[in-house]
This record gives C-alpha cells, sequence and structure tokens, in this order.
C-alpha cells in the first residue's frame, strides 16, 4: 500500500472535500448525524467566520494514491492562549477512515505546525471555542448523536492513544427522565421565593418577545463562563452571528431568565431535539429538509439543555430551580419526557449535582486529549 501524503487545503475544491469527507467516511451508517452543510461552508470561509480574525489556523487534507481519505484542522486561538498565559495548539474536526497511519500522519502534521508557531502542546480536539464540537466521543455510542457533538467513530479515539496522546479532561453527557411532580428539594427551595419580590423570571410565548434579551443573555454568558475550559469571550460581530444562527431555531417555551433590579442574572436555554430531522434532511435545509427539521422539533419528546448561566454573585441562592422549575412545567406542557444536559465538563461539579438530583446518568462521554510539543 502506498504511503500516506498531506497537503493543505488552498482551493475551494479542497475545502470542499474537506467538508463532505465525513459523509464518505459514515456513508451506510443510518444512525450517524451529519452537521447542517451550509453551517459548516460558513464555519471553515475565512472571510465568513469572524474567528479566524483572532486565530491562526489551517486545514490538511491526507490522501492516498490521490484519495482523500482524512481530514485535521490545526488551531492557535491567540484570544485563549493570552487569556490563559498558554501556549496551546489545537487539533479539530479530525475524520479519516480507520487508518493508523493516517490518523498518525494527520496529527503530526498539525503538532509539526503548531510547534513552528511556538505551541509547547497540543490539545483537541477543540475548535475555535467551546460553541464548535469538542472531545472525542469514547462511551455510550450505543445512543443516537447529538447536534453540536462529536460523531466519530469509535477506531479514532483508540488510535490517538495508541498515538501517544493522553486524557486532558472529558466531558459527560447525562440523560434525565423527566419527573411527573416536582423533586421534594425544589420544593422546599421554591418556598424561599414566595412573596419574595426580589428576582423576576422572564418566560418567553414567541420568538418576537425572546430578540432583545439574546444579546443580554450572550454578554451574561461572557461573564459566567470565564471558568469553562475551551471557552473564549464572544465579540459583539460574534454574538449576532450566534443570534442569527440559532433564533430560528428556539422553542421560546423552554427559555427562562431571571432579573432583579433590571439586570439579567441568570439564564437556562433548552432546545427541541432536532437530531432526526437533520438525519432525515441529510443535513440540507433546502429544499424541503427545513420543513423535516421543524417537524422533528413538533414531535420531539426529548429536551437538550444547550446553555445556562448566573452570575457568580448569585450563585448558590437556588436560580437554577427557579428557572429549572419553569423548564420542567414547560416540559410537562410540551409532552417531553427526557431532557439530555448536552455536554458538562466532568470537573463542573455544580452543574452535575443537579442532573444527579434529577436521577440523571450518564449516556455518553467525550475526551479531550493532549500531548507536549
Amino acid at each position: 500500500m502506498k504511503g500516506v501524503s498531506i497537503r493543505e487545503v488552498k482551493t475551494r475544491r479542497d475545502l470542499r472535500r474537506f467538508i463532505y469527507l465525513p459523509a464518505a467516511v459514515h456513508r451506510g451508517d443510518q444512525s450517524w448525524l451529519p452537521p447542517v452543510w451550509s453551517d459548516e461552508w460558513t464555519l471553515f470561509d475565512r472571510k465568513k467566520n469572524n474567528s479566524f480574525a483572532y486565530a491562526d489556523a489551517v486545514m490538511f487534507l491526507a490522501e492516498r494514491e490521490g484519495i482523500t481519505v482524512g481530514r485535521i484542522m490545526g488551531i492557535i486561538s491567540h484570544r485563549y492562549n493570552e487569556i490563559k498565559n498558554e501556549k496551546d495548539g489545537r487539533f479539530c474536526f479530525i475524520e479519516a477512515y480507520n487508518d493508523h497511519e493516517v490518523i498518525g500522519e494527520m496529527i503530526d502534521a498539525v503538532s509539526r505546525w503548531a510547534k513552528e508557531r511556538g505551541m509547547n502542546r497540543l490539545v483537541g480536539p477543540l475548535g475555535f471555542s467551546d460553541k464548535d464540537p469538542q472531545g472525542l466521543q469514547v462511551e455510550g455510542f450505543e445512543f443516537p448523536s447529538l447536534i453540536t457533538t462529536p460523531t466519530n467513530n469509535r477506531y479514532i479515539p483508540e488510535i490517538i492513544e495508541k498515538l501517544g496522546l493522553i486524557k486532558k479532561t472529558d466531558l459527560v453527557d447525562y440523560l434525565v427522565d423527566i419527573p411527573k411532580t416536582l423533586p421534594p428539594l425544589f420544593e422546599k427551595i421554591l418556598q424561599r421565593f414566595e412573596g419574595n419580590g426580589q428576582f423576576e423570571v422572564l418566560e418567553f410565548g414567541s420568538t418576537r418577545e425572546l430578540k432583545p434579551y439574546i444579546i443580554d443573555v450572550l454578554e451574561l454568558m461572557n461573564k459566567t463562563f470565564t471558568e469553562i475550559y475551551g471557552f473564549v469571550p464572544l465579540t459583539d460581530r460574534e454574538k449576532n452571528e450566534l443570534a442569527r444562527r440559532y433564533l430560528p431555531l428556539l422553542d421560546p417555551a423552554f427559555i427562562k431568565m431571571v432579573r432583579t433590579e433590571g439586570n439579567l442574572v441568570g439564564f437556562a436555554i433548552g432546545m427541541p431535539d432536532i437530531s432526526e430531522g437533520i438525519r432525515k434532511a441529510g443535513g440540507r435545509l433546502l429544499p424541503f429538509g427545513i420543513f423535516r427539521i421543524i417537524r422533528s422539533a413538533k414531535k420531539t419528546d426529548n429536551l437538550i439543555m444547550m446553555l445556562g448561566g448566573i452570575a457568580k454573585e448569585f450563585r448558590g441562592q437556588g436560580l437554577d430551580v427557579l428557572m429549572g422549575t419553569k423548564i420542567l412545567k414547560s416540559a410537562w406542557q410540551k409532552g417531553m419526557k427526557t431532557i439530555d444536559s448536552h455536554l458538562v465538563l466532568e470537573t463542573n461539579s455544580r452543574m452535575r449535582a443537579e442532573y444527579e438530583r434529577l436521577g440523571g446518568r450518564i449516556i455518553r462521554r467525550f475526551r479531550i486529549y493532549q500531548k507536549e510539543l
């Protein structure tokens, strides 16, 4: 068998091969969840994705006998490195057939690229920020994939570990059976708020009502997510891009906020699971894919918790339970049966305790790796 060649993505044709390689690798796998392809074209476009403005990035294709057999991206997030006083290069969006040599050559290529730019460690998979899929799935392959999480085959982390990369951190995904009544602890905490006019819970009946608050939520997220590994504060442009991208997909019924003295101090954002709609649409919004996605949002009984945060000075006062109760009541009204936590850092003991208090069980695990350069 001829050797592997690695070359940088330079042309639009190269980029097309880079973007669509996962579809070739997973061809025939009915359980695979494709990305929304239009979003991929924006993500990897240096002119449209503002993240390229503060990060060095390279995309590589691996080829054998002229056939594309792997892809990988390298990123140096200067903004994150400056905040954390680190010199980390990142690898991400890795995809390949089951080939040890291919994956090894791609990791080596990104390692050399990062080292040449003064980095002393390689971590990943980790994209521009924690809003991109992060880690490689290492457990829970029997469960269907969800949006914004990795969709790798199990052999990729196995090969990564054989190449000598070691665990940096794990992220876990909880599945919660929605209780039919409020847990006693919730009832107890809620009693504290009775007659207390300090906090106001905001709920929304339409996207129009919600829209004026989205930027405020993202600004609060910038303040509350500083301790989360991999998080990079959003610029104003990125806030607007994120709002534009996700606002049409959100169900206002599953978005709760808490305000005090006119200031937003907490938020919780849930989203009906649209994964099956994306799967049926093949990741294509046009001409009819968007309708499949909308239908799946209405039919699903699984709620995904996408984001949540509480201002540091108001933590430990029960605001999480206050918003959680409102989420549960909306879930009952909409006929939801389960809640998926999405990705939670294994070190986030506060958030993990919330899901475990509701009887949540870990069903998937994702791993971020590291190696010294």
